[in-house]
């Protein structure tokens, strides 16, 4: 039986303010083919999942916290219980509005490593309006800042 256990995943920290834990895939003891699942804490007013599209499809769950989602022109409030399924190709950044932690979890499949992670551990992610379609009007903006140690 192949177990992950939260508590024993130490997981990395991105630039733009979160923590993620690879559940199923990745650092994972457990791997899939089919699909990856990670625990993401987004930090206090502005954590973030910087603005990126990927070939999966995926779903945003959002466990505790208030956030704001950006899904191609689209932008909504995400708050505890909801989720946001986003298709295969679809630019999207969630960030975090409130003044807590904002937990979620995401699935997308099929399982594979997703480029924006390496472009933000490089300090290279496309800007938003720039190199990569615009957020939709209003979104709190894309975090592009370089890691510390760059």
């Amino acid at each position: 039986m192949n177990i992950a256990d939260l508590k024993q995943i130490e997981g990395r920290t991105y630039p733009a303010r979160r923590r993620t834990q690879n559940l199923v895939g990745g650092a994972s003891p457990v791997q899939a083919r089919a699909f990856a699942m990670g625990y993401v804490t987004l930090e206090p007013r502005g954590g973030q999942v910087p603005w990126h599209n990927q070939e999966q499809e995926e779903v945003y769950f959002v466990v505790s916290g208030r956030g704001e989602m950006c899904l191609g022109e689209e932008r909504r409030e995400l708050t505890t219980g909801q989720l946001a399924f986003i298709p295969p190709g679809v630019f999207h950044q969630l960030t975090n509005l409130g003044d807590e932690p904002l937990i979620m979890i995401y699935v997308y499949g099929p399982a594979g490593d997703v480029a924006h992670w390496r472009q933000e551990l490089a300090g290279t992610l496309p800007r938003a309006g720039i190199d990569v379609p615009p957020l939709p009007q209003g979104a709190h903006p894309q975090c592009t800042d370089k890691p510390q140690d760059a």
